[in-house]
């Protein structure tokens, strides 16, 4: 993926440590040629591209029409064929089902969070507790795994990795985090810092956000 020049169209999520984080455990996938996979919040297509690449039928889908297209072009600049589709979360691919879902959703707690995000804060904004759509995923991806299939998301600690194991288990699926990564603060959460550290989300000694992937599995 690093050495990929991507395409990023105003407004559009550019590949960062979460996406480079949730590669890094793709590559850790056994996926066999002409697996079935889809890369939901595609942004810039990185890891639909990466799956791709390793012989996946992937169908990419963003709710930003911007998104969407640059997802398109980074495809065709690397003769990958992808298919992308525009809409929110899995609303597009309703009644399919896939060996392996990606999800980068956003995932950062937001002072406004009864209001819906615009325009290019869809990418992180996700509500007073960071799991606006975090929530949605555990509810809905489980539904669109086929047996043996995996789903793999990154977040944030400060949306509580330990619901989204719960949730999921709940689901019936083996969930559990395998990896995690400290991070300088990036501008939203500088942004933001001491609203997060009077909610105790951020603790007065932290200065590093840790993201983690959390992977699970419906058993066959």
């Amino acid at each position: 993926m690093g050495s990929v020049n991507f395409t990023v169209l105003p407004g559009v999520y550019a590949p960062q440590d979460d996406t480079a984080l949730l590669a890094g455990a793709l590559s850790d996938e056994s996926l066999p040629p002409g697996a079935a996979v889809l890369d939901v919040g595609t942004g810039t297509g990185a890891l639909a591209l990466a799956a791709a690449l390793r012989g996946g039928r992937v169908t990419a889908v963003d709710v930003s029409w911007r998104a969407v297209c640059a997802a398109r072009l980074n495809a065709a600049r690397a003769g990958v064929r992808i298919r992308v589709r525009h809409g929110n979360l899995f609303t597009p691919v309703r009644g399919e089902s896939f060996d392996l879902v990606l999800a980068n959703p956003p995932y950062v707690p937001a002072p406004a969070g009864g209001r819906r995000p615009r325009g290019a804060a869809r990418a992180w904004d996700a509500g007073h507790d960071g799991r606006m759509v975090l929530d949605r995923i555990c509810r809905q991806a489980p539904g669109l795994l086929r047996p043996g299939g995996v789903l793999l998301l990154v977040q944030s600690a400060l949306s509580d990795p330990a619901r989204t194991e719960a949730l999921l288990r709940e689901a019936g699926l083996k969930a559990a985090v395998t990896r995690r990564r400290r991070i300088a603060f990036g501008p939203v959460v500088r942004g933001r810092e001491r609203w997060l550290r009077q909610r105790g989300l951020l603790s007065v000694a932290e200065y590093e956000e840790e993201l983690v992937v959390v992977r699970a599995e419906l058993p066959v």
